[in-house]
């Protein structure tokens, strides 16, 4: 393939990466604006953005092993179709239930662009330096969303109303499509892993369960039959998962991807980082626009100052990888991350616009820089024919990450704000929570990083992949 296909490839690819990310950035602040149209709880509201990462959490696996098994072009090219009629039901929604419904089919396709559009990438571009920096352009997409999606939702909601913001996929994810079924060649696997439907039945119970059991939990009481049963059925799901997986030739979750320490390191900071992600963009929306009192553009502008540094910091962090790989951006990332929820927890930030803002700042470069070490780290030293699996567990560690951040940030606010409480005391609590998952990600990116979580790798590679060659096998994963 030449360079100029190649780079087209990878355009297309960061195209489905955009709507999904604008898709998400642009609801957060629509949030105000939905729940007081369809008079929605702080709970209605949770639910909106983790009916969507829910599902996209529970199937981008069997979506990645699908596209290997079927053929990748098929699986995107569907994903495409998908995402796109999902957000154009979204912006007919009548009433709340409907919008999570239209939201749960947004992810259906979601969950079949990611993780493919990722295993692509890593068939595209087999040099590691290449790959690298094809990753951290991908990363850059994602700061363009985090960029341009309160810009853009602000203006909508403002101008127009809420739903216009999910017009904003429909010409995107059209064109896209049209440019995926005319230069986007099919591939597969040269092995694809057959079906696990339990397996799969197994992950959708644990998330679901946990997830139902977080946000309800302050409504309906910790202690209520059905709140204990969800833990129960979570718990029950990840011992069943820990004792069939291993038993199956083909698991959907292989647990030898494991033994590698950088790939288990990736999935552990992939959950935190978006956790704190999730949380901090559901936190500011509502504090801007509810105590603030700003409206919805208002409020795309104030978070701007997070909004440029992760845009500017994502492709440094894939020539970073390239160059010195993954260990500097992780730790820097850390460090800004926990920073940043430190102001507000000890010091609180939000009290005061320029501490605001330096939070703000910290946080954009520490989530900028944390992308791409996460996503090339996590399918290093993985046989080519595992991409889209490996880049599947990746993208489902960051969507569980952002389903359970929102539902564990949402359930503090609704128990610090129960019978009136103040909302700055309330979201205490919840900045501690955002302060110790960068610091998560911090110490994991430090004990991932070296030359022992290098031998595991390669360790993992020869027991994924017995035929390589002894020369092969002795090689240094990717960067």
């Amino acid at each position: 393939m030449s360079h100029r296909r190649r780079v087209l490839v990878l355009a297309i690819c960061c195209m489905s990466l955009l709507i999904v990310s604008l898709d998400n950035t642009v609801l957060n602040v629509a949030l105000p604006s939905m729940r007081h149209e369809l008079h929605a709880s702080v709970s209605g509201m949770q639910w909106t953005i983790d009916a969507y990462t829910l599902v996209l959490a529970s199937l981008l696996i069997l979506a990645g092993s699908t596209a290997d098994r079927i053929g990748r072009r098929k699986v995107f090219a569907a994903g495409l179709i998908l995402f796109t009629a999902g957000s154009a039901l979204c912006s007919l929604a009548p009433t709340l239930e409907w919008l999570i419904a239209f939201r749960m089919v947004q992810a259906v396709g979601g969950s079949m662009l990611n993780p493919v559009a990722m295993s692509i990438i890593t068939n595209t571009f087999t040099d590691p330096r290449e790959r690298a920096r094809a990753i951290g352009v991908w990363g850059a997409v994602v700061g363009i969303s985090m960029a341009a999606g309160p810009l853009i939702g602000g203006l909508l909601v403002d101008s127009v109303g809420w739903r216009s913001i999910f017009w904003v996929n429909l010409p995107v994810g059209l064109v896209a499509l049209a440019l995926t079924l005319r230069y986007l060649p099919e591939s597969r696997a040269e092995h694809p892993r057959r079906p696990d439907p339990v397996g799969q039945l197994l992950v959708m119970v644990l998330l679901g369960a946990m997830t139902y059991g977080i946000i309800e939990g302050p409504a309906a009481g910790w202690t209520s039959p059905v709140i204990v049963g969800c833990a129960l059925a979570a718990v029950a799901a990840l011992i069943a998962l820990v004792v069939y997986e291993p038993r199956r030739a083909e698991p959907l979750i292989d647990p030898r991807f494991f033994r590698s320490a950088p790939f288990s390191g990736a999935t552990v900071m992939a959950v935190s980082a978006f956790a704190a992600l999730s949380g901090f963009l559901f936190l500011n929306t509502l504090y801007l626009q509810d105590v603030r009192g700003l409206g919805a553009l208002d409020a795309g502008l104030y978070m701007l100052p997070m909004a440029v540094p992760a845009f500017l910091c994502a492709p440094l962090a894939g020539r970073l990888v390239a160059t010195r790989g993954p260990r500097l951006p992780l730790l820097i990332a850390g460090v800004a991350m926990g920073a940043s929820g430190l102001l507000f927890a000890a010091f609180s930030a939000e009290g005061s616009t320029p501490l605001m803002f330096a939070g703000y700042v910290l946080f954009g470069i520490g989530f900028g820089l944390v992308n791409a070490p996460i996503t090339n780290t996590a399918i290093s030293g993985m046989p080519r024919a595992q991409a889209g699996v490996a880049a599947a567990v990746a993208s489902t560690s960051r969507q569980t990450g952002g389903a359970l951040g929102v539902a564990v940030i949402g359930a503090v606010l609704a128990a610090g704000t129960a019978g009136g409480g103040d909302f700055a005391a309330a979201t205490r609590p919840a900045w501690w929570i955002i302060t110790a998952c960068g610091l998560l990600v911090l110490a994991v990116g430090a004990a991932t990083t070296g030359a022992w979580a290098d031998a595991t790798a390669r360790r993992t590679a020869r027991d994924l992949e017995p035929a390589l060659s002894p020369a092969a096998a002795a090689a240094p994963p990717a960067a």
